[in-house]
């Protein structure tokens, strides 16, 4: 396994200016109600103290242990399994008709408790972010795939293979956060992006790729291996393939 490169869990950048609002919004409510109400002041914020507990668990990202093992995809998301099935990527997403046939799908479900922040499922250099409008479905529902607001990122192995994962608000969700650029390069584990408020994240593997996960399991992300791929085994080397592919970053003439 490899670890995290942090020591403690920590809120995620994004979720910072929603706590302060939560915790001045508590913060006014407890000292009105105390002036306008008296001892009905004390009520007011013990509810203002848990909303704000809440929204921190929200935005939490703890330490993962990302597996090293070569050929392996790992959750993008916390949540359950909510889709394993065979369909051609997104239209969005940019592959190839050729590329995208037959290619393996795993969507996880992430309800209001879960944490939201997204990990890259391999390593790998992004070469599309794509987003597209849409509807707030339920993201549990198999139409919010093509119908719903979603956010491609593919990510290109070093002999071209690419998976993509796609992020999809959901019911409640109304922004989607992807920190990645074209041109970045991910370790697998990696944290890219988050979604607000319940959400949805699918994963297109290369054809061939044996899921190692049912409906209904449970997921954790940059832990959980998704997928095993014979396209992605020849590729992936020490430390899940992130040392070679970050140094060609760092140094393209390397």
């Amino acid at each position: 396994m490899q670890n995290d490169e942090r020591k403690y869990p920590v809120v995620a950048r994004e979720g910072w200016p929603i706590v302060a609002v939560f915790v001045l919004s508590a913060a006014l409510a407890t000292w009105g109600g105390f002036s306008w109400f008296g001892g009905v002041g004390w009520v007011i914020g013990v509810i203002g103290l848990v909303l704000c507990a809440w929204c921190v668990w929200f935005f939490r990202d703890p330490i993962r242990e990302v597996p090293r093992d070569a050929g392996v995809v790992v959750s993008p998301a916390d949540g359950v399994v909510c889709a394993v099935d065979r369909v051609s990527a997104p239209k969005d997403a940019g592959l190839s008709d050729e590329e995208s046939r037959g290619m393996l799908r795993v969507c996880v479900f992430m309800n209001v408790f879960n944490v939201h922040v997204n990990r890259a499922p391999v390593a790998g250099r992004v070469v599309g972010v794509k987003h597209a409008p849409g509807r707030f479905f339920n993201a549990s529902l198999d139409k919010a795939s093509a119908e719903n607001e979603r956010l491609s990122l593919v990510l290109e192995q070093e002999d071209g293979t690419r998976v993509v994962a796609v992020q999809i608000a959901g019911l409640i969700a109304r922004r989607i956060v992807c920190r990645a650029r074209v041109g970045d390069v991910l370790d697998r584990g990696g944290r890219y992006g988050l979604i607000r408020f319940g959400s949805r994240v699918d994963v297109h593997i290369p054809a061939g790729a044996e899921a190692m996960v049912r409906v209904g399991d449970r997921a954790i992300a940059g832990e959980t291996v998704l997928a095993r791929s014979p396209a992605l085994s020849s590729i992936v080397g020490e430390g899940g393939g992130d040392r070679s592919l970050r140094a060609e970053a760092e140094d393209p003439d390397a």
